[in-house]
């Protein structure tokens, strides 16, 4: 190749380079600028969320609790921080920080996003709930205000989430914080679980193979160091005391105690025949609906027709209908056994 052509063919090179990288709006330069920027975004809200919920259970903030909320090392959330005085949506004190009304409110406006997501995803799809609160986190922070209001319409303006937390009010209010940790129960004691958190990730993957949900009614039978042993849905259930920690429960009255014991229909035979008396407040979403759809409600009358070869899926009678459900399903339907006419 000739100097000349060399020349011009760097030239053209160097030039669509340029107009690759620096484009308007399009160019790479921008999308990694708007990226940074977004990214810097979310740290910041996510980071106005940690501290408020902080304020909201009377725990100070530091530098290094937001550095291990947020995943960043310690450098990266004193700047963080910094930015967000500046911005004065955080104050710093002797102890540490806290925010200002701005900042309050902001927190607010994200929490009440974030649990609204949640409630959705957990009534309106099939998502396993260990993905809930990783979704919202992605979904919170590209909604306008006009969508926000949009999905609290859709989801009938809810006032807590499945988790149990309280939604804030469009004007910020929440309700003052109530219940205490399973792992503060007597021996005995009968209580309600009001709220289970949901990370560290692996606890509340733990939690909810067991089967926990806000709204059941739990026992204790048994307080050790390593251990607490309790009953649920007729079940026993042994958690260490870190897990019981993120379960929040209030201690129910006498007259408030349902405890059972409970059959599900899932217990049922071949030939027996059960009247319906609930269905778990752990079934939801489009699984409680198809569930209702088939006339599964409480007072309706169901009995077993057959089982498959492998047990899994059982075939019931329902209302005139042979209908079959899973073994998972079944197991959220409590039931209430009738004996048959001799």
């Amino acid at each position: 190749m000739t100097a000349p052509a060399f020349s011009l063919m760097s030239t053209i090179v160097g030039t669509v380079t340029l107009l690759v990288c620096f484009w308007p709006q399009t160019g790479l330069f921008w999308k990694w600028r708007r990226g940074l920027t977004s990214t810097r975004r979310v740290l910041m809200e996510d980071a106005l969320k940690n501290l408020y919920d902080e304020e909201y259970n009377g725990i100070t903030s530091t530098i290094n609790g937001l550095s291990g909320a947020l995943g960043i090392n310690r450098n990266e959330a004193a700047r963080l921080l910094v930015r967000l005085e500046e911005i004065r949506l955080v104050h710093a004190h002797a102890y540490g920080f806290q925010l200002t009304q701005d900042g309050r409110k902001e927190a607010l406006r994200m929490i009440r996003i974030h649990r609204l997501w949640e409630r959705y995803l957990a009534d309106e799809t099939g998502l396993e709930q260990t993905e809930w609160h990783k979704r919202a986190e992605k979904l919170e922070h590209s909604v306008t205000a006009q969508q926000v209001e949009a999905l609290v319409a859709y989801t009938g303006n809810p006032t807590y989430d499945p988790h149990g937390d309280p939604i804030p009010t469009a004007s910020g209010k929440l309700p003052p914080k109530k219940g205490k940790p399973l792992t503060d129960l007597e021996v005995n004691d009968v209580a309600k679980i009001i709220h289970i958190e949901d990370e560290p990730g692996a606890v509340f993957a733990q939690l909810v193979a067991e089967g926990l949900h806000p709204g059941l009614q739990i026992r204790l039978l048994e307080k050790a160091v390593r251990h607490l042993t309790f009953i649920a849905a007729g079940e026993e259930i042994k958690l260490a005391p870190v897990v019981a920690a993120n379960v929040t429960v209030v201690v129910l009255p006498v007259e408030d105690q349902s405890l059972g014991p409970f059959e599900t229909l899932a217990s049922l035979d071949i030939d027996e025949v059960a009247e319906v008396l609930s269905i778990s407040r752990n079934c939801r979403g489009q699984q409680r609906r198809r569930i209702l759809d088939l006339g599964v409600i409480p007072g309706t009358v169901i009995s077993v027709a057959m089982r498959s070869a492998s047990g899994d899926p059982t075939a019931y009678n329902i209302r005139g209908a042979t209908i079959a459900l899973r073994k998972t399903q079944a197991e959220l339907i409590r039931i209430h056994r009738i004996e048959r006419a001799a």
